[in-house]
């Protein structure tokens, strides 16, 4: 397993900035969160590729700030919208293969939004397939404010759509959701795909590595056992932590934690 940081943990900073920072504090594995749809698109892709060169940047997943038009424009009544939201999902999916980005974090429908469970699932294979076109894959996460926060979904996805369901496993969401991301990897297995880790306590569920009580070993470890050897990346909000050197020691004490623990 890999560590690694997103670029979200330094929102608001501006994408550019916030990549480059990482990058500068010694970070070498991210995921992007495109902010805005100018931020496909030059100026700011090519001043994020020349970081990446310059500083061997791995770009792992690529996470849309579609997530409040989702419910509306995939899982809609309104055909058109679909096949309106997945011709725009095809420019993300084309600044994926500029960096070689392989993951496309979706938050997916909400449970205000109604959408029956075998819609939801067609919809997301017309996603998958799509993304599969680009030679990238679109993964699910278990958002607590979300469809996807239901376990029980999420088995129901895996069993409905076999290989094309992939899934991310975010660990604070999990715990917000009720649900130990221990259990959901024991249901959800090698369909786990990508991982956005942050540790949890009693001081709260959006932690910096070591800082919380739960058993980070033994979540990864069941992780391994299942054949996940992706990214661990970390996902904090910007009070979980002081400055973006704070940030990256930390990446560097999980990085050497998973190679000491032979992860």
């Amino acid at each position: 397993m890999k560590a690694g940081v997103s670029t979200a943990c330094l929102y608001p900073t501006e994408v550019e900035k916030a990549f480059l920072q990482l990058a500068r504090n010694g970070i070498r594995s991210t995921e992007i969160f495109v902010n805005t749809h100018c931020e496909l698109h030059d100026p700011y892709l090519s001043e994020m590729l020349a970081v990446q060169h310059e500083y061997g940047m791995e770009v792992v997943s690529v996470h849309p700030f579609t997530c409040g038009i989702e419910p509306m424009m995939l899982f809609t009544k309104y055909e058109r919208r679909v096949n309106d939201m997945l011709d725009y999902f095809k420019k993300f999916f084309e600044y994926m293969n500029f960096f070689g980005a392989k993951f496309f974090v979706l938050h997916g429908n909400k449970p205000e939004n109604y959408c029956p469970d075998e819609k939801y699932f067609e919809r997301f294979l017309k996603l998958q397939e799509t993304a599969e076109s680009f030679g990238v894959t679109a993964v699910q996460e278990n958002v607590s404010r979300c469809t996807g926060r239901s376990l029980d979904f999420l088995v129901k996805m895996k069993n409905t759509l076999g290989d094309k369901a992939a899934f991310v496993l975010d660990t604070k969401q999990a715990l917000r959701s009720e649900n130990d991301p221990i259990q959901m990897v024991k249901a959800l297995g090698s369909s786990i795909k990508h991982l956005h880790f942050s540790d949890s306590g009693k001081a709260g569920d959006c932690l910096k590595f070591g800082f919380g009580e739960y058993d980070d070993l033994a979540l990864l470890r069941e992780m391994k056992a299942c054949g996940y050897n992706g990214s661990v990346m970390i996902e904090l909000y910007k009070g979980s932590f002081e400055n973006v050197p704070d940030l990256a020691d930390n990446y560097r004490t999980l990085e050497k934690f998973l190679k000491d623990n032979n992860l």
